[in-house]
């Protein structure tokens, strides 16, 4: 398992965090130039330049094709819930042992994974990617998690609480507003012909399809 880091000067702890999952690491100085074809997965840490770290890899999310996995504090979760292109992300102090079963699950994801369809709107869950009528769907990391969960269980209806839970994991610290500003911007993007995919449950939650 080859594994890109980045930036090339990453703490030592991420270093070896990635070479104790039993991966070869790559440390890469520029995204832009460096030719990531035979990776199995990018980890980028954020360290105390957040945003710059995130504006780096925007330009070449389309053209890695790699799961991207970030190391990040907690402050930065707002910064990584509106990033393009992030696949998941770890929380510091880093854990080398959640860091490397994060690896390896992503590292070893099936190149031909089936594709999730509902109707027009097609899901890469290798490459999260999200498609509507062919054309693409600019989602944040987290409204395609929140439209993937809901693409994966359709019909039942989900309270908040379960949908905080179930996409932003037990110890998300945001309430259950988080999931009503989510589900109005993933019904924004959907737009007006397919926004009634999500249907609101009064004093329930919400039902896709």
């Amino acid at each position: 398992m080859q594994v890109a880091v980045f930036p090339a000067d990453c703490s030592e702890a991420v270093a070896e965090a990635v070479a104790l999952a039993g991966a070869e690491v790559h440390r890469v100085d520029d995204l832009v130039t460096t030719e990531l074809g035979e990776m199995s997965l990018l980890v980028l840490e954020l360290g105390d330049e957040p945003m710059r770290r995130l504006r780096q890899l925007e330009p070449v999310v389309d053209d890695v094709g790699l799961p991207v996995l970030v190391v990040a504090d907690r402050a930065s979760l707002p910064l990584i819930e509106r990033a393009k292109g992030v696949t998941d992300f770890v929380l510091e102090p880093l854990d080398p042992v959640e860091l490397g079963v994060r690896l390896r699950r992503h590292a070893t994801s099936n190149e031909t994974e089936e594709i999730l369809r509902f109707k027009d709107l097609e899901l890469n869950p290798l490459t999260y990617q999200a498609t509507l009528g062919g054309a693409p769907i600019d989602l944040t990391y987290m409204e395609y998690e929140l439209l993937r969960f809901l693409v994966e269980n359709p019909g039942r209806v989900w309270s908040r609480q379960q949908l905080l839970s179930k996409v932003w994991g037990y110890d998300y610290y945001g309430g259950a507003r988080t999931v009503d500003v989510h589900i109005r911007r993933v019904r924004a993007k959907l737009g007006e012909e397919r926004a009634s995919w999500i249907t609101t449950v009064r004093s329930v939650g919400y039902r896709f399809g």
